[in-house]
């Protein structure tokens, strides 16, 4: 290999060893208003399936069918999180790769 002749910097945007969050996390206020519209629909749900003039197993089964569909809504989320969070990590590897190739190649390099 030759002798470099200049040196690249960082990429623009990029502190020198540094690398920057793919995405930005949600504020606060998203987070808290999720969490507050969460827990208000469960209070809702339960109240409402509490107050129903229905006999103690349809109030059952519909409590039951609250848990299932509050617990697969968390599943869902969670899977769909970890498809994106894999397609983000495998394209920063590419990505990477490839600033290293550039950072690497020599235009001006003469091969004999």
């Amino acid at each position: 290999m030759g002798v470099r002749t200049h040196a690249r910097g960082p990429a623009p945007g990029h502190a020198a060893g540094m690398t920057s969050p793919l995405q930005k996390p949600p504020t606060t206020a998203f987070v808290a208003q999720a969490a507050l519209a969460f827990g208000i629909a469960l209070v809702a749900m339960v109240y409402g399936i509490i107050m129903l003039p229905l006999g103690t197993w349809e109030r059952g089964y519909l409590a039951l069918g609250l848990v299932f569909l509050t617990s697969s809504t968390f599943t869902l989320a969670k899977c769909v999180r970890d498809r994106q969070d894999i397609t983000q990590v495998t394209t920063r590897v590419d990505q990477a790769r490839l600033d290293k190739l550039l950072s690497e190649h020599d235009p001006f390099e003469v091969k004999m």
